[in-house]
């Protein structure tokens, strides 16, 4: 939320842009200042007044008292409040540092609380779409969900996962006409799929041409079997053991400079759960969990930090995840809390109305929130 900063003059200090003949307007301003004084003491603060005339824009820069009526929660108040600005031709705003800006942060937050985030899909670009769809699912056991064909705008979509869109994380597809080939970068990690059995996944792999980066096995220090495998275009999957769970598609990896700051980020703007985090100083990097759910029985962003790299290419085959969210606007205003920038300012999207905001986190790496009731009213 955009803060005036604090000014510190005397009561009833006026300055004003308009010609000393706009006597109309001074005199109403003269007025509500006059109105003003009879309110409680409270903390100092801008308080600005437009008139609705173009021609006038005027400011009362005032102490205390006026700052207390526009901040106190009591009913005398903000009645008088309401009254002074129906009693006279001006746009009233009030920009704070006091309770008033506290009060809605605070609400936000808890807000915050109970929106039902929860993480949608993610977007990459790949070479030969087809190609994709069958290592997909003939390999790694993923359904084609739907294709979306956009001739006009020459790219092509395939939603792949476990289960249906409204209840599962899955991948969505781009691809471009006539491009085949993508620069996946430094940065991007890889994805992860639970697996009931990694070995028999692996030899399957292998028998249909696969890449395997790394063979199945424990991981160091441990008793988890993994394995690393390619997609056609290169994009790492880690296929982890597990037993049956709901949401096999569960991890996104990314690497981040700062891992600290990255958490903060995650958990302030984006309302995640800081899960756990594991140091292996050995192979010097750190990595961190957070989610909307736990590990096993929902997917997490897995954020890692490798000892001194502060900057990776991003290349240009990785796009962004997608969260579902109750407002958009209200998560907007938490991201810019939390220093995000946001690269799309919420509101509805042209054509079909679905309402997104689209951020940065500290890397650079892009988010989008979509509204939980339009994304499921697409799905229909």
């Amino acid at each position: 939320m955009a803060m005036a900063s604090l000014h510190h003059h005397c009561r009833h200090c006026l300055s004003s842009s308009a010609p000393a003949s706009s006597s109309s307007s001074a005199q109403a301003l003269q007025r509500a200042a006059a109105l003003a004084s009879s309110f409680s003491a409270g903390p100092p603060s801008l308080f600005v007044l437009r008139s609705r005339s173009p021609h006038h824009a005027l400011s009362l820069h005032t102490c205390s008292r006026l700052s207390s009526a526009l901040l106190s929660s009591r009913a005398h108040g903000i009645q008088r409040f309401e009254q002074c600005k129906s009693a006279y031709p001006l746009c009233v705003r009030a920009s704070t540092l006091g309770t008033g800006t506290a009060t809605g942060k605070e609400s936000t937050l808890e807000w915050a609380k109970t929106d039902n985030k929860r993480l949608l899909h993610v977007v990459y670009r790949v070479g030969d779409l087809e190609k994709t769809i069958k290592f997909y699912t003939e390999c790694l056991g993923m359904k084609l969900l739907r294709k979306r064909d956009m001739p006009e705008e020459r790219y092509t979509n395939a939603f792949l996962g476990y289960g249906p869109e409204d209840s599962h994380f899955v991948v969505e597809l781009t691809y471009n006409y006539g491009v085949d080939k993508y620069d996946i970068g430094t940065g991007f990690g890889h994805f992860g799929v639970a697996i009931e059995d990694v070995y028999k996944t692996v030899e399957l792999i292998k028998a249909k041409g696969g890449k395997v980066s790394r063979e199945p096995g424990p991981v160091k220090g441990g008793s988890t079997v993994i394995a690393f495998v390619e997609d056609p275009d290169g994009y790492k999957f880690e296929l982890i053991q597990r037993g049956p769970t709901p949401e096999p598609l569960c991890q996104v990896m990314l690497r981040v400079g700062d891992l600290e700051q990255s958490t903060d980020f995650y958990q302030k703007a984006f309302g995640m759960q800081l899960l756990r985090t594991r140091d292996n100083p050995e192979y010097k990097y750190t990595i961190a969990m957070l989610g909307y759910g736990p590990e096993d029985k929902s997917t997490v962003m897995e954020l890692t930090y490798n000892y001194g790299v502060t900057k990776y290419e991003k290349g240009n085959g990785y796009a962004q995840v997608a969260i579902g969210t109750d407002d958009v606007y209200k998560t907007a205003e938490l991201v810019r809390e939390a220093g995000g920038k946001i690269t799309r300012e919420a509101g509805p999207l042209p054509g079909i109305n679905t309402k997104i905001v689209a951020c940065l986190d500290p890397d650079g790496w892009k988010t989008v929130f979509v509204d939980n009731k339009d994304f499921l009213r697409e799905l229909e």
